[in-house]
């Protein structure tokens, strides 16, 4: 039986604090009804990979951050919930917390994600969490 893997995508302006992040977090697992040990990881852009906000948070929680190429995040743009045109035009996805968190989702669970919560934003900041379902039940 598989179980459902839970990712968190984040995306964020540079500079943008641990803690600013960590309550976004928050706020997107209590909208999706999670607690933060049900997450497998954390992802976001490769554009975002040495963002420092980012990397102390996955310290503090003790999760890994995925980052994914815009090629990975390309074929996600269709699914998205909601669009940034400013996000297009620097990392190349139009949604890089939507688009991070299926493509984790998917990459973990072998199965088609979908979202549990769409972008929730913050100041400098933008969160979104998808899982990939359980595998239907096979018939004997």
């Amino acid at each position: 039986m598989h179980m459902p893997v839970y990712v968190a995508g984040l995306g964020c302006r540079k500079g943008c604090s641990a803690p600013e992040l960590l309550e976004l977090l928050q706020a997107a697992l209590a909208q999706s009804g999670l607690a933060m040990s049900e997450l497998v990881c954390l992802a976001t852009s490769e554009h975002k990979q040495t963002e420092a906000g980012l990397l102390i948070l996955t310290d503090q929680i003790g999760l890994t951050l995925a980052t994914l190429s815009v090629a990975e995040l390309d074929g996600y743009d269709a699914r998205l919930e909601q669009r940034s045109a400013l996000s297009l035009s620097i990392t190349g996805s139009a949604g890089v917390a939507e688009a991070s968190a299926l493509a984790q989702a998917e990459r973990l669970g072998g199965r088609p994600a979908r979202l549990l919560c769409s972008k929730i934003r913050s100041a400098n900041a933008t969160c979104a969490i998808a899982v990939s379902p359980l595998a239907p039940e096979e018939n004997a």
